[in-house]
């Protein structure tokens, strides 16, 4: 009822401002009139005044139109989801359905995967610079019984120093038995450059915590497929876990500056460059009933267990990392930049256990030491980036990392890029431990080797993107039940290294026809994989296609999108989730895809404020019940779903 209230306000408010006259100065051009009074007084901030900058200091612009791309971004990620395949309740994991996706680091990481969609990572970090104080407000409805909010102010003192805090909140209940969602990203960052421009500086700080009640899959899926209207109510299906959540809690203090030693700048200047990260993260998974009743039988879903109840795993984590550089720049000849970093890392748990095969230690602490060169190349046309490191301790460590750019004109881009990474195991891949007695190992995996070339154009018609990628010594999780397990429902876990060569290719496209006040927007993903057993599994073809109409009413007052838009994937042997590792497994039992699903939405747009109105999966009880996000999860139902995106600028 509260959530009802709130948009019942907020949309008024939006519908009550959009007929006033603004009869003070704009910030960003809009239908308001402006009267030469005031236009006198205060000059106009331009939209290049209100920046946007990544932490490798490429700079965007606050955005407040309405495009189908801003309308594929309206969701908990804020970004567009092609390509992932969220499961039914907001806040949960996606299945990762376009591997390319996928990043890497040479570096080793925490792990849990899985919990880390939602996970804000030290590069997704944005900085601003504003002429005037800006608000921006994110909400959209959930499944069940809760709110999604994302909040974000920021703010110059001075030009040289800027402020943003923001807070993201989820709080869903879910349609299934044991599936709420609580999540929360707290941001704080600030810019800083002094007067004569010899020293910047970015700093934040972030703490997170995602927390997932863990119902571990419904019991049946049959009963679901079914279409049986007694399992229409979701909270009849049987799931494997009653009780059990998961949290993934962490918090980072991250500062990256430069100060240049020259005095003034001219055409040749030397920097000083520091990098410095250092965050902690906590993974729980907690479980007080261990025995599960499945169709009235007990069934201890994770195998044998040290305990009867109260399980409670604990691992923790935390890294410092600091980068030292320092950069030489040429107007002419570009950027290079010859650095050496520190990397430490402690992965704990608070006891040693002494299995009678095996002991498996409390902790796994790392020192990597690593140097290496950076040139930064841009001059006309052209866009360069090169970095090399490679690793001075015992460690085998290395990143190769090339990528071109070429702008042909303003509406035609080509880009290049190659990458040879040597990279370390995560943590979780070699130490485990928890109350399951097949949940405990110690490993010493060798480090995977990736070699990936890339290519991407941009023109007026298309965009392609294609990426041929070999993967050696790929780590993955693998369901390793014997016959007995399986046959008492049982799912047991274990890391694994694949010994032999996996080449993956995609390639993707994507384009928008126009015709009139319609449009097509299209975008269709191929992907093969070559391998001797199925370990990366991905649909061959994934499609996505939104036909729509857009339009201005009330001289130019109103303007919406209508429309709908279709997704496929072909069916494959897709991934399954286990939460007491916090990650995707590979199976080979039950096949997944080959669905349909339809989304109608009305997207409009009054001055600064965007209205999202979608009826999500509208045909879900036409087309069978057959979609499923892994194959003991499946995707969600038909919902209509309200949000808005709503900017103030002072």
């Amino acid at each position: 009822m509260r959530i009802s209230l709130l948009v019942v306000l907020l949309f008024s408010t939006v519908l009550l401002f959009s007929q006033e006259r603004n009869s003070r100065k704009s910030t960003i051009p809009n239908n308001s009139s402006v009267t030469d009074s005031a236009k006198a007084k205060k000059p106009e901030a331009t939209i290049d005044m209100y920046r946007v900058i990544t932490l490798e200091r490429d700079t965007t612009y606050i955005d407040t139109s309405l495009t189908i791309q801003r309308k594929y971004s309206h969701n908990y990620l804020r970004k567009d989801l092609f390509g992932l395949l969220p499961f039914p309740n907001e806040g949960q994991t996606y299945n990762t359905l376009q591997y390319s996706l996928t990043s890497f680091s040479p570096l080793p990481e925490f792990g849990f995967k899985a919990k880390h969609f939602n996970f804000l990572e030290a590069n997704q970090i944005r900085y601003c610079s504003v002429a005037t104080p800006v608000t921006e407000f994110f909400f959209k409805t959930i499944m069940k019984r809760g709110q999604n909010l994302d909040a974000f102010f920021t703010l110059n003192t001075s030009p040289r120093l800027n402020f943003s805090i923001a807070y993201k909140g989820l709080r869903s209940e879910g349609k299934y038995i044991n599936q709420l969602t609580s999540t929360g990203n707290f941001r704080f960052t600030t810019s800083y450059n002094t007067k004569n421009k010899r020293y910047f500086a970015n700093f934040h700080y972030t703490g997170q915590d995602i927390l997932n009640e863990e119902n571990g899959g419904i019991t049946t899926v049959e009963d679901f497929e079914s279409g049986n209207p007694a399992f229409l109510q979701r909270d009849r299906l049987e799931v494997y876990l009653t009780d059990a959540q998961s949290l993934l809690k962490g918090k980072r203090v991250f500062l990256d500056h430069f100060f240049r030693i020259n005095s003034v700048k001219g055409n040749n200047n030397l920097y000083v460059t520091h990098q410095f990260n250092y965050e902690n993260k906590f993974f729980e998974f907690k479980q007080p009933t261990v025995n599960s009743i499945v169709g009235g039988k007990t069934v201890v879903r994770f195998g044998d267990s040290y305990k009867n109840s109260g399980i409670n795993d604990q691992t923790h984590y935390n890294k410092t990392y600091n980068k030292v550089g320092l950069t030489y720049e040429n107007t002419t000849l570009g950027k290079f930049n010859f650095f050496v970093d520190d990397f430490f890392s402690n992965y704990y748990y608070n006891q040693i256990l002494i299995k009678v095969d095996e002991t498996v230690p409390a902790f796994l602490s790392r020192r990597i030491d690593s140097y290496g060169g950076q040139y930064d190349y841009r001059k006309n046309k052209w866009t360069g980036k090169f970095l090399f490191t490679r690793s001075i301790t015992n460690q085998s460590l290395s990143n190769l990392d090339a990528k071109m750019q070429y702008e042909l004109n303003e509406e035609m881009l080509l880009s290049f890029q190659y990458q040879n990474v040597n990279k370390l195991p995560n943590d979780n891949y070699n130490l485990y431990q928890s109350s399951y007695v097949n949940y405990n190992w110690s490993n010493d995996f060798k480090n995977e080797k990736i070699n990936s070339i890339s290519a991407t154009a941009t023109t007026p018609w298309v965009s392609v993107a294609a990426q041929y990628s070999i993967f050696n010594d790929h780590l993955y999780f693998a369901d390793v039940s014997d016959d007995d397990q399986i046959a008492l429902q049982q799912q047991i876990i274990a890391p694994s290294q694949y010994a032999n060569t996996i080449n993956y290719l995609s390639v993707k496209a994507s384009n928008e026809f126009k015709f009139g006040k319609f449009a097509l927007d299209n975008t269709i993903l191929y992907q093969k994989v070559g391998q001797s057993e199925l370990i990366l599994n991905v649909p061959e073809f994934v499609t996505r296609n939104t036909l729509y109409y857009s339009q201005n009413m009330f001289k130019k007052a109103l303007f919406f999108q209508t429309g709908v838009t279709f997704n496929y994937f072909t069916s494959y042997y897709g991934n399954e989730y286990n939460p007491v590792i916090g990650e995707f497994f590979v199976q080979n039992q039950k096949k997944m895809g080959d669905f349909t699903n339809f989304d109608f939405f009305f997207n409009a747009r009054i001055q600064r404020t965007r209205i999202y109105l979608t009826l999500e999966h509208l045909n879900s009880s036409l087309s069978g019940y057959n979609y499923l996000s892994s194959p003991n999860n499946p995707y969600t139902d038909f919902i209509i779903r309200f949000g808005l995106v709503w900017n103030f600028f002072q």
